[in-house]
């Protein structure tokens, strides 16, 4: 007497057995999209110019200190501005924010303080994240680097002489 059998899609085990490579296949699509769609940002093609530029960052900064630069800021996200006063200076700056992963979203702001070095300039919203902030003279002459979450209250004093 031979038994019918039922075909193997309608057992459970098979599936069982399927579903962990298929996974792994599933899985692996995802990233190699994400690999594709977001190229890695942070690779630096010219490591000689690289260390040039850290050098003469250093000079600017032994420039910021020779001055007794310090900046002390806030954010207002309501207001979409960053106040506050650069003491030791009143010349024209620059700020920039370097987003630490998207090169896109780093933002570049010149600064007209008044004469007591008080400034006010519009930003659009900042994510909360830790962005790398670099103030530096209108002629990059003095430099003051320092990182910052756009939460709490920035401050880059230059180290002491």
């Amino acid at each position: 007497m031979h038994a019918t059998s039922t075909p193997w899609y309608a057992h459970r085990w098979p599936w069982l057995l399927m579903l962990g490579p298929a996974t792994v296949l599933a899985g692996g699509g995802y990233v190699a999209w994400l690999a594709a769609g977001h190229p890695d940002a942070l690779v630096v093609d010219d490591y000689y110019k690289q260390g040039k530029a850290i050098n003469q960052d250093l000079r600017r900064d032994r420039a910021a200190t020779r001055l007794g630069l310090s900046l002390r800021a806030e954010y207002d996200p309501r207001a979409g501005a960053l106040a506050g006063r650069l003491a030791g200076q009143s010349a024209p700056f620059t700020i920039y924010l370097a987003h630490p992963t998207l090169p896109q979203r780093d933002l570049r702001v010149f600064v007209k303080p008044a004469p007591d070095g008080s400034f006010s300039v519009a930003l659009p919203a900042l994510e909360r994240t830790h962005w790398q902030v670099v103030v530096e003279g209108a002629l990059r002459d003095w430099r003051l680097a320092k990182g910052w979450d756009a939460v709490r209250t920035l401050e880059i004093v230059a180290d002491k002489p």
